[in-house]
């Protein structure tokens, strides 16, 4: 059954559009959706599959790595080398060879961000990038999207409750297509 229906929007290169509407309303199912992880109920999706990437709400870090091999890891993935301004991108300099298990909730989640300056894809799908981060984390990660992402011509779709201060952003609120109530269900996913 679907959660939203009748959405359409379109982004291009350099812009942002930023997700909103209440918690359960269908961000992450859009956001997955469009990512390909799940099948749409109906409608297209067009972009280069190969060319994005989605990150949840999990950092992807490996705990017994440290936070070099971390990057290092991703980098290799996808075929790219880890870029000198990352440590600066997101603070990470000081921490660069701690175990990622030693760090902060916050400190992970920079980490886990940190990953999007290394695997080079120009559509991020991200779905409350800035969970566990304080203010100045916020701020290092808005800098990021605006200044390295969007400024080499990415695209970012974003589900946030907070103001990333991204003046490139357009903003979508779902409730507007919030499909028909659809009452209680068997399903046991984690998102619906």
């Amino acid at each position: 059954m679907p959660v939203l229906s009748n959405v359409s929007f379109d982004v291009e290169a350099g812009l942002a559009l930023i997700l909103r509407g209440p918690n359960g309303i269908g961000k992450t199912t859009l956001l997955r959706t469009l990512a390909g992880l799940q099948e749409p109920v109906a409608g297209t999706c067009d972009f280069p599959a190969d060319q994005a990437a989605y990150a949840s709400h999990a950092d992807g870090i490996k705990t017994a790595l440290t936070v070099r091999e971390n990057l290092a890891f991703w980098a290799d993935v996808y075929g790219n080398t880890v870029p000198d301004a990352i440590w600066d991108w997101f603070d990470l300099a000081d921490l660069r060879d701690r175990f990622a298990g030693t760090l902060s909730a916050g400190q992970k989640r920079r980490v886990g961000l940190a990953r999007l300056g290394v695997i080079n894809r120009k559509v991020l799908f991200l779905d409350e990038p800035t969970v566990s981060l304080d203010g100045f984390s916020v701020k290092l990660f808005s800098n990021f999207i605006r200044d390295q992402h969007l400024a080499n011509g990415g695209i970012a779709v974003i589900a946030t409750h907070i103001d990333l201060g991204l003046d490139e952003a357009t903003t979508l609120d779902l409730t507007p297509f919030a499909a028909a109530d659809f009452g209680p269900s068997d399903s046991d996913e984690a998102f619906l």
